[in-house]
């Protein structure tokens, strides 16, 4: 299965990119009205949802983990799918919307990492990163009414360590590639 899952690395890295430029976006334009918010967060997980179902794709050869990032890719999709349609939805659903994609992405990526670790020697960075989601959806669930620029910030501080987190998490999957290919 690592063989599979270090050959699309490049997944990785694509969804660690858009992860930091969606931070950064919501760092440069904080006080951007709250539909505004609900697009851009609709953009990230419906595009972050394609790479998790693509890379699912590419390992579903390999074994049974491929599943749980193909449920991770599912649900982002839905969660992008519905923020575009009912863009009208209340802050407070929002902030529960983004909350329960941040807190399910993060445990699928504990289990997975998990059952990866016998595998891949970098195991420890999707489980901080399923960690870090795990917890910011957790303090979004508890602070909802924090308002929508402290929403935004803190989406943005979770997207940036997300994406800094899957570059290097897809750096070593290269690296793993690499060698696999010069064996």
């Amino acid at each position: 299965m690592i063989s599979t899952i270090a050959r699309n690395w490049w997944a990785m890295l694509i969804r660690g990119i858009l992860a930091l430029i969606f931070g950064v976006l919501c760092f440069i334009y904080p006080m951007s009205a709250l539909i505004v918010l609900v697009m851009l967060f609709g953009a990230y997980a419906l595009v972050d949802g394609i790479f998790a179902i693509a890379a699912a794709i590419g390992g579903a050869k390999a074994g049974p983990p491929w599943w749980m990032l193909l449920l991770e890719g599912i649900f982002g999709i839905i969660v992008g799918i519905l923020t575009f349609f009912m863009p009208g939805v209340t802050a407070l659903t929002l902030v529960y919307l983004i909350a329960g994609w941040a807190i399910v992405t993060g445990v699928l990526q504990v289990v997975a990492a998990i059952r990866l670790r016998k595998e891949i020697s970098g195991e420890w960075l999707l489980i901080l990163g399923g960690v870090i989601s795990v917890i910011f959806g957790i303090l979004i669930a508890l602070f909802p009414g924090a308002g929508a620029l402290t929403i935004v910030i803190w989406i943005g501080i979770y997207a940036v360590l997300m994406g800094i987190l899957f570059i290097m998490l897809a750096f070593r999957l290269r690296s793993v590639n690499n060698r696999m290919a010069a064996v």
